[in-house]
């Protein structure tokens, strides 16, 4: 399956639904965007971000617009809010396993893991 994500939504206790994502693959500082999606109705993406034939090892990075998307569910939020925006830089060391890369997210906290 190459590598995936899924984003839970800990406030309300459900997928979240809408939120835009986008990722990037890094060397250094340097970040090159390499798609930019919105996750379905179960809080995934519709497809892998990469299929078993493109994944390659490297460092990547997955950005999540987490005010963006609990403004949209009417969370009233400080401006400036506590997480505007969140990033998860991670590596691919053996492109032939699978890499889930979720998130548990509120708009003031978030967890991350290597999943399955």
């Amino acid at each position: 399956m190459g590598l995936s994500t899924h984003v839970l939504d800990t406030m309300h206790g459900c997928p979240a639904a809408g939120m835009a994502v986008a990722l990037y693959s890094t060397q250094g500082d340097e970040a090159t965007l390499v798609r930019r999606l919105t996750l379905n109705a179960d809080g995934r993406t519709d497809a892998p971000l990469f299929d078993n034939a493109s994944l390659r090892p490297g460092t990547y990075r997955l950005t999540f617009d987490v005010a963006g998307y609990f403004r949209g569910k009417g969370v009233q939020l400080p401006d400036p809010p506590f997480l505007d925006r969140v990033s998860l830089d991670f590596g691919i060391a053996h492109a032939d396993q699978h890499y889930h890369v979720p998130l548990l997210v509120s708009p003031w906290s978030h967890s991350t893991y290597r999943g399955s």
